[in-house]
């Protein structure tokens, strides 16, 4: 097993699924855009700054996440030429601590998020605040889905991992 090819597909493999942060991100501004020049209602219009900032907040979260692993998938080569035990325990100690972050963000503090965009659609009268929790609950959902893929393939990249280790032994 090339733990190097395994560390680099998953690098790969998370660029391309941050990339539908970024995706998600430029849907949501043309959607808030599309409600300001075509929004006739006065509910149309409350979703105007609500899915925009929700987009904006995306694409940034995408951005500075596309850019921080592409940093990181560049160096793994050289920190795996200069020393594969040490690159490959300095991995399981990130992954485990990623994955952990994932288990609470992905399944518990996202999905609590969109429970309090829901409320505020059921119990807010103004559009505004429907509208602000509408687009919570759908940023909540982007993320959910998106976190708990890369959750998954990081659980699957930390199996290799583990696997080197047993091997090298």
């Amino acid at each position: 097993m090339d733990i190097l090819k395994a560390a680099t597909d998953w690098g790969r493999a998370e660029a391309f699924s941050i990339s539908f942060f970024i995706l998600f991100g430029i849907l949501f501004i043309i959607t808030g855009l599309g409600f300001w020049q075509l929004g006739k209602t006065e509910f149309a219009r409350a979703f105007i700054y609500p899915v925009s900032i929700a987009g904006i907040f995306l694409l940034a979260s995408g951005l500075g996440l596309f850019f921080s692993n592409k940093a990181r998938v560049g160096e793994f080569e050289t920190a795996y030429q200069q020393d594969a035990s040490s690159f490959v325990a300095s991995e399981i100690e990130r992954v485990d601590k990623t994955i952990a972050t994932y288990q609470t963000a992905a399944f518990k503090v996202f999905p609590a998020i969109a429970i309090l965009g829901a409320l505020m659609v059921m119990f807010m009268q103004k559009p505004v605040w429907q509208a602000t929790g509408v687009a919570v609950m759908a940023t909540m959902i982007v993320f959910t889905v998106i976190d708990s893929n890369a959750k998954s393939r990081l659980e699957n990249y930390k199996i290799e991992l583990d696997s080197f280790v047993a091997n090298q032994k």
